[in-house]
């Protein structure tokens, strides 16, 4: 084989790969096992409407989603307020109720079917996320893979660990937020969480942006979508569709 041909094999190569990139229409949303808040006896899980707004969002722009949790299985829910529709909606869809209470377990996944991988919070994930290294590996995949990673609220938790094949955090040097230590104060729950996560992030190089307690706040920052709080999950959903489009276009 001639220089040439190698080249013309490796440029198709890449090109095969660039269009299985942009063809992929898969995200992967994470969700806690963990059903405790501490040794409180308080229930919790993960947040029902950060699962649900981020994906009315990319769902209705024909994006299939799939669940993982750290066990699989059945997720604990938290937050289960049927008065907000979007709840409902992805509630009572038959196919994405059985997804969420059938997750897949990380052994299970597999990274090359994923274009974004996205993070949902509720207080369980702190205990969960940050050191379960199977689906750090699976989120380094897809972000190396040129997709994209989300999370909002309590979900940073699982970012503070993840590192990238340089051997650098994903989150050192990038902008991003999640749920404050002042909001952590403000439920009264700072001394019940084993750590802040606001300061976990800061300690890992990240760039830490936020705005008042609840208030709405998105960062985008290479690829990395973050938000703040339960009020900012259709945004992240929003945000990280732009994303997509604008890496389908590219």
């Amino acid at each position: 084989m001639s220089c040439n041909d190698k080249t013309n094999s490796k440029k198709t190569t890449a090109q095969t790969e660039n269009k299985e990139t942009k063809s992929l229409k898969k995200i992967l949303f994470v969700v806690t096992s963990h059903n405790q808040k501490g040794d409180t006896g308080k229930k919790t899980g993960y947040y029902l409407g950060e699962v649900s707004h981020p994906w009315e969002v990319l769902h209705s722009a024909g994006y299939e989603i799939d669940f993982v949790s750290p066990k699989g299985g059945k997720a604990p829910v938290d937050a289960f307020d049927m008065d907000d529709p979007i709840n409902k909606k992805f509630w009572d869809n038959d196919i994405y109720r059985n997804k969420i209470e059938n997750t897949k377990k990380p052994s299970e996944v597999n990274p090359a079917e994923y274009i974004a991988i996205h993070y949902a919070g509720g207080h369980g994930a702190m205990w969960d996320f940050a050191e379960n290294t199977e689906i750090a590996e699976i989120a380094k995949k897809i972000y190396e893979n040129n997709g994209v990673v989300s999370a909002v609220c309590h979900g940073p938790a699982g970012l503070v660990n993840i590192k990238l094949s340089n051997g650098a955090y994903l989150v050192d040097g990038k902008k991003l937020n999640s749920f404050t230590n002042e909001e952590e104060v403000k439920v009264e729950l700072e001394d019940v969480v084993p750590f802040l996560l606001e300061d976990k992030l800061k300690e890992r190089g990240a760039i830490f942006e936020k705005t008042t307690p609840f208030n709405k706040h998105v960062v985008v920052d290479q690829r990395l979508i973050t938000g703040q709080n339960p009020q900012s999950a259709e945004s992240v959903g929003k945000a990280t569709l732009k994303e997509l489009q604008r890496l389908t276009k590219s």
